[in-house]
């Protein structure tokens, strides 16, 4: 099997749409809405082009990557600038086979050529922390609204972090979701039915780790 790790064409842009929706679909909650968020980052400002990755395995589009423009504010209120990875996805027929990792690491390696200082996520640690990712806490980083959080992890490129000053990360405005908006754009996919599951309970305690 041949794996080619490159920048998504236009005319692809539905077609992973459609991919995302399918990789997402019932797995972190019922139903999905990473396909509106990544639909709504190819219309933003904050969308970095050349961090816009798709995996294609053999020919056939397995996943992608997409990067959005991000931000620590520090309590003296000066702004670094920083990067963010989101929806990233791989066809769940193709999971656990490397390809995700392959996708992830390749576009980590190009943000720091490109000179970018950090990388900011939400996710799971158990899975980000073998690329690097540690715990937001662990650099004085919490969320919009003071408070640390389990999920919100941070990977350093090209800097420092300065441990002792508190930092709050803002993330793309694009990750908000329009619950009207996202119902009307689903309407235009095929129709599938949503499930509940334990892992989609585990994930949102995850998220709750609050403190």
């Amino acid at each position: 099997m041949k794996l080619i790790i490159r920048n998504e064409d236009t005319k692809e842009e539905r077609l992973l749409e459609e991919i995302t929706r399918e990789s997402f679909w019932n797995h972190f909650q019922p139903g999905a809405d990473e396909h509106f968020i990544l639909n709504n980052i190819r219309k933003s400002k904050d969308f970095i082009k050349e961090l816009n990755f798709i995996a294609e395995l053999d020919g056939k589009i397995i996943g992608n990557i997409v990067y959005t423009k991000s931000k620590l504010i520090d309590i003296n209120k000066n702004i670094i600038e920083t990067i963010t990875f989101g929806p990233v996805c791989i066809l769940p027929e193709y999971r656990s086979k490397g390809f995700g990792e392959k996708l992830i690491i390749h576009s980590i390696k190009k943000a720091k050529e490109m000179g970018f200082l950090a990388i900011i996520i939400y996710g799971d640690p158990r899975y980000y922390h073998k690329f690097g990712f540690r715990c937001g806490e662990r650099y004085d980083i919490t969320n919009g609204d003071g408070k640390f959080a389990v999920a919100l992890m941070a990977l350093e490129l090209n800097t420092k972090f300065v441990l002792d000053i508190p930092k709050k990360f803002i993330e793309s405005k694009d990750f908000q979701v329009d619950d009207d908006k996202l119902k009307i754009f689903d309407s235009t996919f095929m129709d599938r039915e949503k499930e509940t599951s334990d892992f989609q309970k585990t994930f949102e305690l995850l998220l709750t780790l609050i403190y």
